[in-house]
């Protein structure tokens, strides 16, 4: 049993957008877990015949990152690159050690609390529950719920059933199991990410005929996360983990959003961890962070939302935003 072990974290380091991200997520990281003793690797794209860019990022950024005790390391996509790069945290994962528990973190989410309070089971590999009805998506001619779902875990040789929770009704979305990829957690990342990467490219390559004309863009890392989590011993997250999730954890996704819906005690996070010059030196070259947290557009936005009554779905509060023209990521 691997609970409480010593872990490492994971997150993709690219040109762009998420270079700042990953900036702020270590800020924080370093800010408000300071028990974390583990490894921070920033696992970093290379140019190849699949990105036609750069995908690597700028050295100011790598050099504060080390000097923050993060490690870069480097890995060469082989079957995903530009065309789909939600599959860099796929491919990622074979970079980190071997045998050694990890937890993976989209660069776009922000550490408020104390990670190592988390009592992570890592022989019990899961992921975030902050998720939506997004896949499968309800066509005229598809097969259901449970028939596109059963022919994923029938591919690869699964149990469908023990995975169903009872609770929820047949052929209503959360009856089956689907996660936020927006973190998961396991013992051993080079066979999660081996596991993930076959899975993914069955999938993607040859798709059962009952999920053929369902979209795989941008879904296909949360459409093969569920199996590998399966194929693993994982599940749900029990309640203590789940927490994660806001207690410890904001999956901001865009800073508009996270100002428009975020606690106070989040915004304070923020804009703590932003303040020191040698982190808003690098953080203002990428105009959405100069704009949303130094210039106080995020406030801007802010003021336009009640957070006891904010629109149901994320749609309207992002058309709201850009309405007033204040949306940037």
């Amino acid at each position: 049993m691997t609970r409480n072990r010593a872990f490492n974290i994971m997150i993709v380091g690219q040109a762009g957008r998420l270079q700042y991200e990953a900036l702020l997520f270590v800020a924080s990281l370093r800010r408000y877990s300071t028990d974390f003793k583990g490894k921070i690797i920033i696992a970093e794209p290379q140019p190849g015949p699949l990105w036609d860019r750069n995908p690597t990022m700028t050295q100011d950024i790598k050099d504060a990152l080390i000097v923050m005790g993060a490690e870069v390391r480097p890995f060469t996509s082989e079957h995903f690159g530009k065309a789909y790069p939600y599959g860099n945290k796929i491919e990622g994962l074979k970079v980190l050690p071997e045998g050694e528990p990890f937890i993976f973190f989209d660069t776009d989410t922000l550490i408020t609390g104390e990670l190592t309070e988390i009592p992570f089971d890592f022989d019990r590999p899961a992921a975030s529950m902050i998720r939506g009805p997004t896949w499968p998506i309800e066509e005229l001619y598809w097969p259901g719920y449970a028939a596109s779902w059963k022919a994923l875990y029938d591919r690869f040789g699964l149990d469908f059933d023990s995975t169903l929770d009872l609770s929820q009704p047949d052929e209503y979305w959360e009856r089956y199991l689907y996660f936020n990829a927006g973190w998961f957690f396991g013992a051993d990342p080079v066979a999660f990410g081996a596991r993930f990467t076959e899975y993914a490219l069955s999938i993607r390559n040859d798709p059962p005929p009952e999920i053929v004309l369902q979209p795989l863009d941008p879904w296909l890392d949360q459409v093969a996360l569920p199996l590998v989590i399966h194929a693993f011993g994982g599940g749900r997250p029990d309640p203590q983990i789940a927490q994660l999730d806001g207690k410890i954890t904001c999956h901001y996704r865009a800073l508009p959003l996270l100002y428009a819906r975020g606690s106070d005690t989040q915004i304070a996070a923020l804009e703590e961890v932003t303040a020191p010059n040698k982190v808003k030196k690098l953080l203002k070259q990428y105009d959405p962070f100069k704009r949303m947290i130094y210039q106080g557009r995020g406030h801007k936005v802010r003021a336009m939302f009640d957070r006891n009554d904010l629109p149901r779905h994320e749609k309207a509060l992002r058309n709201k935003i850009k309405s007033a023209g204040f949306w940037m990521r």
